[in-house]
């Protein structure tokens, strides 16, 4: 069968298409940036990658016609902007093409959407559902309340407010309702939807089988993790300070744990379970499925992560738009050292950042990263994926992998952090050296006041770090530049 699958690059999208390709399935995956698409060697072969914006009417045409099924997998979790307008234009574009190929259905994977009053994030899912509904084609919807899986959203979010909060001071609605579902369960039933004339022109919600309020599901956490932890309620916190709280202590954006808070006051529990019977699956309870991330995550399993999605650090970038470092009208730390071993430098550069560290100066990138964030940035919180694989689209720290060649020792890194201009930081193995290049292009005066207020640190941060990763002794080869 041919299955086209939007947001391969996603959280759900890199999980699902394996398993369609072990089924048997030709997949066509669409992305909008082909580079941060990275696959198994072992499945390439039996993929199809096409670009394309959803957004762009024009560039739906390269789908092939000949497609089977579809799978919708796109949203957004913004709460900035027009983005409702944008989910909405995405989904007409999509319908139009479908309805010219021969697909027989789509299948879109949403969110709960069953009290009247909804969140901006929860109502727009639905907005989609109706226009996703109107077309030559049958509809299967699969509507997920919380999805616990390693490196997703909620999952990454709870575990940060346990492991870092002994006792936790938290807005009342902790005590809304939940059906947290294992991501795992959430791949079966996608799977298992595809061509079930049973689940056609309609929509199911899917979830496991505890019903829990955040705060149980808290709880929960702690309890599989060893922790003691206690939980005060408190009926003052408005949303706005909600969203701080979810900011400063977890690895969220602002914009992100603004839609979070606006979600988490709905209740999302499931009007029944029918679709378990129609697909023959029994969903895993919370803490099975919270065992089953932390299994993955001790294994360096992580297939995905939330925080590799551009909606972690609010800035929607083109990789394409980046890659090419520029030099005129920019400032310039360039650095050289020898490689004492080759093979160690250029695994010491693949590790750098997360729990890691950047090996020299530690203390003081995270003082960066506490900066950035009480001008709403994104810090540090973000860390890594893997400890010791980087693909391009990766986040790292408060960067962006934008290349990633470790044949070659070639990583380039783009800057997400905020700051008055751009800026990159690249490895690049030349001979038997390491050549080390911190780039900033300055916007405005406020950029070189910036740039030069720092400059001070860059002597000893910059040639510390090279100098731990290659254990050489650095070379000063550019320091101001233009």
């Amino acid at each position: 069968m041919k299955v086209l699958l939007t947001g391969a690059t996603g959280y759900i999208g890199k999980r699902l298409l394996p398993v369609l390709v072990q089924a048997g399935h030709q997949v066509v995956c669409t992305v909008r940036d082909e580079r941060r698409f990275n696959v198994p060697e072992s499945i390439r072969e039996r993929i199809e990658v096409i670009e394309l914006d959803l957004l762009v009417a024009e560039t739906l045409e390269r789908i092939p016609g000949d497609i089977d099924a579809a799978y919708y997998l796109v949203h957004s979790m913004s709460s900035t902007g027009d983005y409702r307008e944008l989910e909405a234009q995405s989904a007409h574009n999509f319908r139009a093409r479908m309805n010219d190929t021969e697909v027989q259905q789509v299948i879109y994977l949403s969110g709960m959407v069953n009290q009247d009053e909804l969140s901006k994030h929860l109502a727009s899912r639905k907005q989609v559902e109706g226009i996703l509904g109107e077309g030559d084609y049958h509809l299967t919807t699969l509507r997920a309340g919380i999805i616990i899986g390693s490196g997703s959203a909620s999952f990454e979010i709870i575990r940060d407010l346990v492991e870092k909060l002994p006792i936790m001071v938290a807005p009342k609605w902790l005590n809304t309702r939940c059906q947290p579902i294992g991501v795992r369960d959430v791949l079966q039933c996608l799977e298992k939807s595809l061509h079930c004339k049973e689940t056609y022109d309609q929509n199911f919600d899917i979830g496991g089988p505890d019903v829990l309020t955040y705060r149980e599901m808290l709880l929960g956490f702690a309890r599989v993790r060893g922790l003691r932890r206690s939980i005060l309620t408190v009926p003052v916190m408005t949303p706005r300070l909600s969203s701080y709280w979810l900011y400063f202590v977890t690895s969220t954006s602002y914009n992100l744990a603004t839609s979070l808070v606006n979600s988490m006051k709905v209740e999302v529990v499931c009007r029944d379970r029918r679709i378990n019977g129609i697909l023959h699956i029994e969903p895993a309870g919370y803490e099975a499925s919270l065992r089953r991330a932390f299994k993955k995550i001790e294994n360096n399993g992580i297939v995905s992560s939330w925080k590799d999605a551009y909606i972690s650090s609010g800035i929607n970038i083109n990789i394409a738009d980046f890659i090419k470092v520029p030099e005129y009208g920019c400032l310039i730390d360039k650095r050289s050292a020898e490689m004492q071993d080759r093979t160690k430098t250029i695994n010491r550069v693949w590790s750098i950042g997360g729990e890691n560290g950047w090996y020299y100066g530690d203390w003081l990138w995270q003082i960066r990263g506490y900066l950035d964030k009480l001008v709403g940035g994104i810090g540090l919180r973000r860390g890594r994926t893997l400890p010791n694989e980087i693909n391009a689209g990766d986040s790292l720290d408060f960067w962006r992998v934008l290349y990633a060649d470790k044949k070659r020792g070639h990583l380039l890194l783009y800057a997400e952090m905020k700051l008055p201009g751009e800026a990159w930081l690249e490895f690049k193995v030349q001979d038997d050296r390491l050549v080390q290049t911190a780039t900033f292009r300055p916007l405005g005066l406020w950029g070189r006041l910036y740039w030069y207020g720092v400059l001070p640190f860059h002597g000893f941060i910059f040639k510390g770090m090279l100098k731990a990763i290659t254990g050489g002794e650095p070379e000063v080869l550019r320091e101001k530049g233009v």
